[in-house]
């Protein structure tokens, strides 16, 4: 007889991430990835082991349909709780928590903080209780590792009931967030206590600085568009611009909200789709794709020694993420010129992707590492298990 399990499901921006984990140490035992979602897109399976079981195109719409061609590998299994990564949680959902019909409709009133996400990963809550209708349905929140940021970053210089209306600097990113602290960690408790920046760099981009553990300040903001420049989103903007696109371009709320989510960052710049290899690729010819790169680099620095100001310095600082994880150039552009803050790489080590790419000069560490969101959001479904005595754990 199988073992109960966990399936962790994690909806991006044009991406679905589904796993299956064992209930007795959260170990992953199979994911289920689609990629592309909007149109024509990938869906890749693989095994604990990550060895590939299948693979293949298909059109894919919405994340729906790509939940359906996931379902027949995830089915296999007795799944007991289903957990979703949820982008926002508001001022009220920090815990991972049970989805019941009233929680669900106040993360249903959250959807203009995260127009791009909440809508699509609130369906597949609906999608997933069907094909699993024993299993409990729970939801942990990317926003609530950045709770107990101090005031002078949580909150924005605007009169207070403003404030308690949910205008504040939630941050996002925290299960990545957390899961490289986990792992920091495991591999030197001492640095992880102390002051670390984690650059975040993928399709959605952002950073944080952490002392003891804890959220200090983060970019990404009141929604997963501000902070630096990222694939397709603009990241932090004077508030000017938007008042004259709305005043003297005419522009309505559902224009800006597509200009500054899907039309701005790297692709706007470049004006070519954004996957960042190709943009490096296509540089030496195309002044524009050259551009882009070089404010994604500029704007990522800027913000680095912002955050590194904030802590009063850093010891250590890892880039995760898929960029941050396999494009050696972007984190070599990224650290250049940064001696001034103690960071000095070793071209060689960055070449070659290791674990430790800082010179042995260096006063702050630099690390590469893989981050896995599904691992903690299994840790966090297995947590709420234990602690509501679910049968099978």
């Amino acid at each position: 007889m199988q073992q109960p399990v966990i399936l962790t499901v994690n909806s991006g921006s044009s991406s679905l991430k589904c796993a299956i984990a064992d209930t007795g140490n959260a170990r992953l035992l199979l994911t289920a990835e689609a990629n592309g979602i909007g149109h024509s897109g990938q869906v890749t399976v693989k095994d604990g082991a990550s060895r590939i079981i299948a693979q293949q195109q298909w059109e894919l719409p919405d994340v729906t349909h790509a939940l359906q061609v996931c379902l027949p590998f995830l089915k296999t299994y007795p799944v007991v709780a289903i957990i979703h990564r949820i982008v926002q949680g508001g001022l009220h959902h920090f815990h991972t928590t049970e989805v019941i019909p009233q929680v669900m409709a106040t993360l249903e009133e959250l959807i203009p903080l995260a127009p791009n996400h909440l809508p699509a990963q609130l369906q597949l809550i609906r999608d997933c209780q069907h094909p699993f209708p024993q299993a409990a349905t729970l939801a942990c929140f990317d926003t609530a590792f950045h709770a107990h940021m101090p005031a002078v970053a949580r909150y924005y210089p605007l009169p207070p009931h403003l404030r308690e209306d949910g205008i504040i600097h939630y941050g996002f990113h925290g299960l990545s967030y957390e899961y490289i602290l986990q792992q920091l960690q495991a591999i030197t408790p001492q640095a992880a206590r102390g002051k670390v920046l984690i650059a975040h760099l993928g399709h959605g981009a952002s950073m944080v600085v952490t002392a003891q553990g804890r959220s200090i300040d983060t970019t990404m903001g009141l929604t997963p568009t501000g902070g630096m420049m990222m694939s397709t989103r603009s990241g932090d903007m004077d508030p000017g611009v938007l008042l004259y696109l709305l005043n003297n371009k005419k522009m309505d709320g559902a224009a800006l909200q597509k200009l500054f989510t899907e039309e701005a960052g790297l692709k706007g710049v470049s004006g070519q789709e954004p996957e960042v290899q190709r943009l490096l690729e296509a540089a030496p010819d195309h002044p524009r794709a050259a551009a882009a790169i070089a404010q994604f680099c500029y704007q990522a620095r800027k913000h680095l020694g912002a955050l590194a100001a904030a802590a009063g310095g850093i010891n250590t600082l890892v880039f995760t993420g898929g960029i941050g994880e396999h494009a050696a150039i972007i984190r070599e552009r990224i650290c250049e010129n940064m001696n001034w803050m103690g960071i000095q790489l070793d071209l060689h080590a960055n070449a070659q992707h290791a674990a430790v790419i800082s010179a042995p000069a260096s006063a702050v560490t630099v690390r590469v590492m893989a981050t896995n969101e599904a691992l903690v959001m299994a840790q966090h479904a297995r947590q709420w298990l234990q602690a509501h005595k679910t049968t099978g754990v």
